[in-house]
């Protein structure tokens, strides 16, 4: 057991199987693999730290009253924090994440556009946009992009 401890660590190899063959890896260069990798953990946590810890060190503190107060994008808040939001800004909302999300079918296609099957790929994305276009003319015709605003009450 001491004769084992003695042993450096460079003269250690390991012997793998790899498609039936045996193939013998020095420790020390896949240990230093490991070391390229520990590091680049590092680095990236550091970046995603170390901003945070920055922050908490650099930020002003401030006390008192106006320290428990709602900041509201500089506005005096009055009322209550529940208000009751239409349903046209999730239909708004909604129309606006599937036009988004349809942007991320769009480039794809239009980034292998050319190099073989040109027709399918004009004749798809035609289908594609003009399929999107009537959902815009059914929501215009439903009233979803015209907002009716409340009358103000103070």
């Amino acid at each position: 057991m001491k004769n084992m401890l003695a042993i450096p660590i460079k003269n250690v190899f390991t012997n793998i199987m790899t498609c039936g063959m045996e193939v013998q890896v020095d420790i020390t260069s896949v240990l230093h693999d490991y070391a390229y990798v520990l590091i680049f953990l590092l680095v990236g946590a550091g970046f995603a730290f170390g901003p945070l810890v920055i922050a908490h060190f650099v930020a002003p503190r401030s006390f008192g009253r106006s320290r428990s107060e709602t900041y509201e994008c500089g506005i005096p808040t009055f009322g209550s924090a529940w208000v009751q939001v239409a349903v046209i800004y999730y239909l708004f909302a909604l129309i606006f994440l599937a036009f988004d999300v349809d942007v991320i079918f769009l480039f794809p296609v239009l980034l292998a556009f050319g190099k073989g099957y040109v027709w399918r790929d004009f004749v798809e994305i035609f289908l594609f946009i003009g399929i999107l276009s009537l959902v815009i003319v059914y929501a215009w015709c439903r009233g979803v992009f015209s907002w009716k605003r409340k009358p103000e009450s103070r």
